[in-house]
């Protein structure tokens, strides 16, 4: 392991880079405690398995729970229990259950700490492109996405950083249509962790690859954080 680019930027050389359970887990140690959490479908729904129930962490679907539990398996599965991507999921003490405008006007009410999504792109001073490429065969799916990534007081965005062609996701602007402006907070990926703003993308550390490597695949300038 290296540190370079200030103090503050952590290089894990000498490993690969994440996988996505590696990365959820990653994400669910930065969860604050206490905090109501949102977790995007796909990709951002395995931190639920990685959370700690003794971080107190309440876990919202849009399709209306609080109190999610980890996604449930074997006997746990109950069709008529599932988060909003319809994967079966189990629920802890004190769960409960609501109207879906309900749930969405807990989304835009700013009553979530954090939400997870996950991305197409997502640009360098934090804008979002995470429900349609803009391509003319393509199928639009915004969900409820444009209300947390404008209602959770912190939005954290899970991915890869570069598509199978090898094209970077996170982008000096986006070229797909947007879900919010300015609204990302943090970019976990496989190769690196970033945490944006208004100045742009500070790298706070990255796995497998330098930070001035990484700099250049990318075509952004990289601060330390």
């Amino acid at each position: 392991m290296t540190t370079t680019q200030g103090p503050k930027t952590i290089e894990y050389t000498d490993r690969a880079p994440l996988t996505m359970d590696e990365l959820a887990a990653l994400v669910a140690r930065d969860i604050p405690a206490g905090s109501y959490v949102n977790l995007g479908i796909g990709r951002p729904t395995k931190v639920a398995d990685h959370l700690s129930p003794d971080l107190g962490v309440v876990l919202h679907t849009e399709n209306g729970m609080l109190g999610m539990g980890p996604a449930a398996v074997g006997d746990q599965v109950d069709a008529d229990l599932t988060n909003a991507g319809k994967v079966p999921v189990t629920e802890l003490p004190g769960a409960s259950y609501f109207h879906h405008a309900d749930s969405f006007a807990m989304m835009r009410g700013g009553h979530l700490d954090v939400c997870v999504l996950g991305a197409y792109q997502v640009s360098a001073t934090g804008d979002l492109a995470n429900w349609h490429t803009g391509e003319r065969d393509a199928i639009p799916a915004v969900g409820g996405a444009m209300d947390l990534a404008i209602g959770a007081k912190d939005v954290y965005v899970m991915m890869t950083l570069f598509t199978t062609s090898g094209a970077p996701k996170l982008v000096p602007a986006c070229t797909y249509p947007l879900t919010g402006v300015g609204c990302v907070s943090r970019v976990y990926t496989d190769l690196a962790v970033f945490e944006l703003g208004p100045s742009g993308a500070a790298v706070r550390e990255t796995y497998g690859i330098t930070a001035a490597k990484l700099s250049t695949r990318l075509g952004i300038p990289l601060m330390p954080r």
